[in-house]
């Protein structure tokens, strides 16, 4: 995977918004005008990828949702791209018969059934708008690339697939068929896009284990059809392939319950987990200042501001895999580099502004004009790296402000020694009933934490006591039912999973380490350093990458949609390691894995490893999930 798939899937974006030709590069012309028409799910899909700028450049006058109002143009060409649902499909033949604008082009995101198709042919032959209708595609584009090597299925209906859908007691076949189908029609498009047919492995009895025979039998499908199939010589794209195919792991939330739930301390994940993050954006409050409204009058309204953390930002490219304190150092460096060089210019300024004729100044001028000229050509970049400096020091502060007022690094440390069976310095009900530390979600995800990795479950006096605490404390406990059900069931099917057993280092406290002049007040916040061990996740990945044998790995389905007949085996044909791997999770996934992986693969030269999940849930939203299973 030479290209990364955020690359593949913006090419794939420009060439539709192309009319599906791709763009001549270095081309003088200006761009076609057009409007771009899409639902929420090519909103999405678009969002991350594109800015508004870049669509700008490509011609795209106007972005409008495909259910909002849009008047007539009668003289412009429409792209549209959207899912084809049923009410998609109404709304665009409406607009045929309203003939808002020149010409349409229809792509869709997933593939359009042939009774859809012919319902649009339909519409157009009533409206006598035939010749308008330009173009129709399927652009099998059905899931949103957040990073270079990362995925997640869909963002709009995502508690149609999510963890609580999956797992309810009282699904439905049918319903859990559908689901199953969601998942696969968009890990399909992912495959159409990479332009690869993996070898698929699964655990065996889990809802991955069904999205694998589905997918399986996808591919295989689509690869018999010689005559549209496609994987075929030109939509490939010659050389892009080294002759060695990904492996695709897809692994069942279940076997790790507690990954998702555990408190973090790196820079992405920490956002996700206590910010508003979502499809790479990120949503803050600003608190506005109290001190000069007059008594009586109402409280001002908090800002609401909104960044992007996008992989144009070098800062947050860098450093979203740091520890926080880490981060927060960066920061401050990359601050006080800056006013260095903003004192440069303002010197040069004040030099500018020389009095006299006398020698000394006219030689100093010309010299100077050199480096000012150098000072201005650098303007457009120091006022970039200002925006990025402001963007940073607000988020990284934001998150800060949590860490301090949760004691998010003592639960972190503390989660980290549970997870790593190592000796706890202090009693896991002195945690629960401190007043001071954490909301009462943290204290519930630490005790869940705690409850999925003991061996011996709790005796029921001793977990009436935790009840009671946190109960004290807060906190709803039917998350803990659910989890109950879900431990019982696990025991009877595999052994519990491990953590390895690194835990985080304190570097001692952060008063020392930051300088005073630092906006970050670090004061007893614990400087942790992580150490490199493997989630389950990654450890799932190395076995089956590297043909490792491991009693957890070695039962594990190995499907080859390019085999003529399918076989029901563990036995992999291919014996050598695998250069690319595509993880994926069904149930959800975060960024605590993602990052994990990055980790690990970094250590591996040459190899390369994506990260997907079905969706994207932080900490919050996966505990209302268990809840609402805690519930029935």
């Amino acid at each position: 995977m030479a290209a990364g798939i955020r690359e593949k899937q913006t090419l794939a974006l420009k060439r539709m918004l192309n009319f599906n030709v791709p763009p001549i590069k270095n081309s003088t012309g200006e761009p076609v005008w057009k409007v771009l028409i899409y639902d929420r799910f090519g909103q999405d899909i678009i969002s991350p990828l594109l800015s508004v700028k870049e669509l700008r450049d490509m011609g795209i006058t106007l972005h409008l949702l495909l259910h909002s109002d849009r008047d007539p143009i009668p003289d412009v060409p429409a792209v549209y791209f959207v899912m084809p649902t049923e009410e998609n499909i109404d709304r665009m033949c409406q607009d045929l018969r309203n003939q808002l604008y020149e010409s349409y082009y229809l792509n869709f995101i997933s593939a359009i059934s042939r009774s859809k198709l012919e319902d649009i042919a339909n519409a157009a032959l009533g409206a006598s708008a035939v010749t308008q209708v330009a173009k129709v595609f399927d652009q099998y584009l059905n899931f949103i690339t957040l990073e270079d090597d990362m995925f997640v299925l869909c963002n709009q209906n995502k508690a149609l697939i999510s963890y609580h859908a999956i797992n309810r007691p009282e699904i439905a076949d049918t319903e859990m068929e559908a689901i199953m189908d969601t998942v696969v029609d968009s890990l399909f498009c992912f495959f159409v896009t990479l332009g690869a047919i993996p070898v698929i492995r699964c655990s065996r009895g889990t809802a991955a284990e069904m999205v694998a025979v589905k997918l399986d039998k996808k591919l295989r499908e689509n690869l018999r059809d010689a005559r549209n199939s496609l994987f075929t010589g030109d939509t490939l794209g010659a050389g892009q392939f080294s002759f060695q195919r990904p492996l695709l792991v897809l692994v069942d939330r279940n076997i790790d319950l507690a990954t998702p739930l555990h408190h973090t301390w790196t820079y992405q994940a920490l956002v996700h987990d206590v910010l508003d993050f979502h499809l790479n954006r990120v949503n803050l409050e600003e608190s506005s200042g109290m001190e000069n409204s007059p008594a009586g009058a109402r409280p001002k309204k908090k800002n609401k501001k909104s960044y992007d953390l996008t992989p144009a930002d070098k800062f947050w490219q860098k450093h979203k895999g740091s520890p926080f304190p880490e981060v927060a150092e960066s920061v401050q460096q990359e601050l006080e580099s800056y006013r260095a060089q903003e004192d440069e210019v303002k010197r040069l300024k004040s030099i500018m502004g020389i009095e006299g004729e006398d020698e000394g100044a006219i030689s100093m001028l010309s010299d100077n004009t050199a480096k000012l000229t150098s000072a201005v050509s650098s303007l457009p970049e120091l006022l970039e790296k200002k925006r990025l400096i402001d963007l940073h020091t607000n988020v990284a502060t934001a998150v800060l402000e949590h860490i301090k007022a949760r004691k998010l690094d003592v639960y972190f440390e503390y989660e980290e020694k549970i997870m790593s069976k190592s000796t706890l310095d202090k009693s896991l009900l002195d945690m629960i009933s401190d007043p001071d530390a954490g909301t009462p979600e943290d204290k519930m995800r630490l005790f869940l934490i705690y409850y999925i990795n003991s061996v011996q479950a709790p005796s029921e006096a001793d977990l009436e006591q935790y009840k009671k605490a946190l109960t004290d404390a807060g906190c709803n406990l039917t998350p803990l039912n659910y989890i109950k059900q879900w431990k019982a069931f696990a025991k009877m099917a595999s052994a519990p999973t491990s953590y390895g057993n690194a835990t985080a280092k304190p570097l001692g406290l952060f008063s020392r380490v930051m300088n005073t002049g630092s906006q970050f007040v670090m004061e007893g916040v614990k400087n942790l350093v992580l150490k490199q061990q493997n989630l389950p996740v990654t450890r799932i990945l190395d076995n089956l990458m590297e043909m490792k044998s491991n009693p957890e790995t070695d039962d594990y389905r190995y499907f080859d949609p390019k085999m003529l007949r399918g076989s029901d085996s563990s036995v992999p044909r291919n014996k050598n390691p695998f250069q690319e791997a595509i993880v994926f999770v069904v149930g959800g996934g975060n960024y605590i894995e993602y990052q994990n992986l990055v980790d690990y693969i970094k250590g591996k030269q040459g190899k390369h490893v994506l990260y997907g999940c079905s969706e994207l849930f932080n900490a919050a939203q996966f505990i209302k999930q268990l809840s609402q299973l805690g519930q029935k």
